[in-house]
C-alpha cells in the first residue's frame, strides 16, 4: 500500500467525510435524521471491518455468524436486503461483549432498499482496517461533530467541545499504565484525547507492554443511552482502543446506582447537565407522574436528587487515594445550598480542590449552559482539610464565543494552560493584583476565605462586566442576540427545574 503524505491523507479524510455526509441529505427527504443516519453507518462500518478482519492476514473469528456477515448483506437487493438487514441487526444484538453492545436495540431507519444498497456500497468502497487509526478516527469524529451540530438538543448534549477536552487533557497530563474512567462518557471524547496525549512521542516513548495496556486496560466508561454508547464504542474502536472481539469497555449501567467496582488513577468527565434526576411512571388513574430519583449510597456525603452534585460525589469515590479528576459541572454545583454545600465542604476537606476554570457561554451545543471545570486530587484520610488554596481562572467575564462565528479554541485557553502550569502546578503566580492588574483572570483564594462565604459558595468572580459600564465594549449585535437567547433559555430551564421539584 502506497504511503500517503499527511496533506494527502487529510484531503482523503475530508473527502470521505464529505461523501458520507452528503448522502445524508438525500436520506433526509425520507425522514431519516442525522442521528439515525450515523447509527446506520456505525452498524455497516462495524460489519465491514469485521469482514476485513476475518480474511488474511488477520483471519480472526469476531463472532459474526456467516449468515449475517458482510458478504451475506452485500449480495442482497430490493426488499430482501431490507428484511435481511433487519434480521441481522436483531440477531447480532443478542451476542455478548462488544458485538452485542454495538447492536443493542438496533433498528433499521432506512426504508428505501435502493438507498440502503447505495449506503452498503459506499461503506464497501473503503478498506477500513488498512486505513490508519488516526484517519478512521478523524472521519468518525467529523461525523459525530456534524451530528452534534445539527441535533443541538439531542446528540449535542453528549458532545463536549473537543478543544475544551484537549485543554483539560493537556493540564491533567495522563500517563502510561494508569487507568482512566468517565462515568458519563458520551461519544468518548475524553478517552480519545487522553489516548492521543499518551501516544504522542513528544510526551512518552511507549514499549510493547505499555501499548497493550493502553489499548485494553486503560479506559473504562459508562453511558446509559444505548445509541450514544454504540457511537462511543465505535469511536474508540476506530481509534484503536479495545478489540473487535473483546469485552466492551463501556457499560450501559447507571454509574450512580452503586459504589464503583474499581478505583482508577484518573477521572475525566462532563456529566449530563439539565434536570434533576427523576423517573416518570403511570399512576393508577393512568396519568403520567414524575418522582424524584435519589441515590442512597453509604459512600456519599449527602443524599440529593441533584444529578450533578451526585456525580461529583461519585467521581471522588472512583479515585484511588492518589487519583486525580477533572470534571465539568454547571454553576449550581458551586453555589447550591443544603446537600450542595455539604458536598463542597467535604470535597475541600478530603481532596485537594486546587483549580476552577470558569467557562464562557456559547461553547456548548445546548444553549444557555454556564459551566466550570473542577480539578481535584484525591488524598488519604486526615484530620485537617487537604485543600489550602483554590486557584480560579475567570474565562467568562467579558468573553464572547459562539459556535459558528467565534468558536472557542485551544488558542483562547492557552493563557489558562500557562497559568495552570501542568509541569509543576505547585509553582503558580497570580495574574490578578488589586493595584497593578485588577483585570487579571488568575486569582487565588484560601480555604478559609471560601469557608467564610455564604453557603461556602465557590461561585467566585471579581472582574467587572464591561458591557454593563462601557457601551463601546458591547459585542456584535448577532453575538449579543445569541447571548440574550441563551440567558432566557437558561432562565426558563431553571424555572422548569423549580416546577419539577415542586411537583415531585
Amino acid at each position: 500500500m502506497r504511503y500517503l503524505p499527511r496533506s494527502e491523507r487529510i484531503m482523503n479524510t475530508q473527502s470521505i467525510v464529505s461523501k458520507v455526509w452528503s448522502f445524508c441529505t438525500t436520506l433526509r427527504d425520507d425522514g431519516v435524521g442525522y442521528g439515525d443516519y450515523l447509527t446506520q453507518l456505525t452498524y455497516l462500518i462495524f460489519l465491514k471491518m469485521a469482514d476485513e478482519y476475518s480474511k488474511p492476514p488477520y483471519s480472526r473469528d469476531v463472532g459474526i455468524p456467516e449468515e449475517f456477515n458482510w458478504s451475506s448483506l452485500k449480495k442482497e437487493t430490493g426488499s430482501e436486503l431490507e428484511v435481511h438487514y433487519v434480521t441481522t441487526l436483531r440477531e447480532l444484538g443478542k451476542k455478548p461483549d462488544m458485538l452485542g453492545q454495538i447492536f443493542t436495540k438496533a433498528q433499521n431507519h432506512i426504508q428505501d432498499p435502493a438507498k440502503l444498497k447505495r449506503l452498503v456500497g459506499m461503506v464497501d468502497d473503503v478498506n477500513w482496517v488498512m486505513m490508519g487509526s488516526d484517519t478512521k478516527g478523524t472521519i468518525y469524529e467529523g461525523l459525530l461533530e456534524k451530528n452534534a451540530e445539527y441535533t443541538k438538543s439531542g446528540a449535542g448534549q453528549y458532545f463536549t467541545p473537543r478543544d475544551l477536552i484537549k485543554t483539560i487533557v493537556v493540564c491533567m497530563r495522563p500517563e502510561p499504565n494508569k487507568t482512566i474512567a468517565d462515568p458519563a462518557c458520551g461519544t468518548g471524547g475524553f478517552f480519545l484525547h487522553a489516548y492521543d496525549f499518551i501516544t504522542d512521542t513528544n510526551h512518552y516513548k511507549l514499549d510493547k507492554a505499555q501499548k497493550a495496556f493502553l489499548k485494553n486496560e486503560t479506559f473504562f466508561g459508562n453511558e446509559i443511552v444505548a445509541n450514544t454508547r454504540r457511537l462511543c464504542l465505535m469511536n474508540m474502536f476506530l481509534h484503536n482502543i479495545g478489540e473487535i472481539d473483546g469485552e466492551s469497555l463501556v457499560s450501559g449501567d447507571d454509574s450512580l446506582i452503586a459504589q464503583p467496582s474499581r478505583t482508577v488513577d484518573m477521572v475525566l468527565a462532563n456529566p449530563p447537565f439539565g434536570k434533576k434526576s427523576s423517573m416518570t411512571f403511570t399512576n393508577e388513574e393512568g396519568e403520567q407522574e414524575t418522582d424524584s430519583l435519589t441515590y442512597n449510597r453509604q459512600d456519599f456525603w449527602a443524599t440529593t436528587s441533584n444529578k450533578q452534585v451526585n456525580f461529583v460525589q461519585h467521581i471522588r469515590s472512583m479515585l484511588k487515594t492518589t487519583g486525580r479528576a477533572a470534571v465539568v459541572v454547571p454553576d449550581n454545583v458551586l453555589f447550591e445550598g443544603g446537600a450542595g454545600e455539604t458536598v463542597r465542604k467535604k470535597l475541600m476537606a478530603s481532596t485537594e480542590l486546587h483549580t476552577i476554570l470558569r467557562l464562557p457561554t456559547g461553547i456548548f451545543y445546548a444553549n444557555g449552559v454556564k459551566a466550570n471545570v473542577l480539578f481535584f486530587d484525591n488524598k488519604p484520610a486526615q484530620k485537617g482539610a487537604w485543600t489550602k488554596d483554590i486557584w480560579f481562572f475567570d474565562y467568562r467575564t467579558n468573553v464572547h464565543h459562539t459556535l459558528k462565528k467565534k468558536p472557542m479554541t485551544m488558542v483562547d485557553l492557552q493563557e489558562f494552560v500557562d497559568s495552570y502550569n501542568p509541569e509543576n502546578r505547585h509553582k503558580r503566580t497570580e495574574s490578578w493584583n488589586e493595584e497593578t492588574n485588577p483585570e487579571g483572570r488568575w486569582r487565588k483564594y484560601t480555604h478559609e476565605e471560601v469557608l467564610a462565604r455564604d453557603k461556602t459558595s465557590l461561585d467566585i468572580f471579581w472582574l467587572k462586566d464591561k458591557s454593563l459600564t462601557d457601551l463601546e465594549n458591547l459585542p456584535e449585535p448577532d453575538v449579543l442576540a445569541e447571548e440574550i437567547i441563551e440567558n432566557m433559555e437558561a432562565g426558563l430551564d431553571s424555572f422548569r427545574q423549580v416546577l419539577a421539584s415542586l411537583n415531585a
